[in-house]
């Protein structure tokens, strides 16, 4: 059982290196994410984006998603508030998918833990 949490620990660090990569590439921001990241009640920078994506911690996994394997990430912003983005790299780019400010209402205060239902 530890060789299966080890070896998850390192296909995350190499999904979490992958994902730097193709930042350096360059960054797409789908419709979805561009909406959220520019509501009022929101506005995240593409600087808070990118501050994420190379401080950041994946937070949840999704190997299986249609739009290609891609995760949660969560830092904090130098704005000292929470954001979390989802994005899935691909050779030429790393997709944003959203971004967002996680909220207590869903998030236990960590922001890493989802609300049990």
């Amino acid at each position: 059982m530890v060789a299966n949490k080890e070896r998850d620990i390192e296909n995350i660090t190499e999904f979490a290196d992958k994902i730097k990569e193709a930042a350096e590439e360059k960054v797409i921001y789908t419709e979805h994410a561009l909406d959220e990241m520019n509501a009022e009640d929101e506005m995240i920078s593409k600087d808070e984006v990118r501050q994420v994506i190379s401080e950041g911690d994946i937070i949840e996994n999704y190997p299986e998603d249609k739009r290609g394997h891609s995760c949660l990430m969560f830092s904090y912003s130098s704005k000292a508030r929470p954001i979390h983005i989802v994005c899935a790299p691909k050779d030429e780019y790393l997709g944003i998918i959203t971004a967002y400010v996680p909220t207590l209402e869903k998030w236990e205060n960590d922001f890493r833990t989802r609300r049990q239902e």
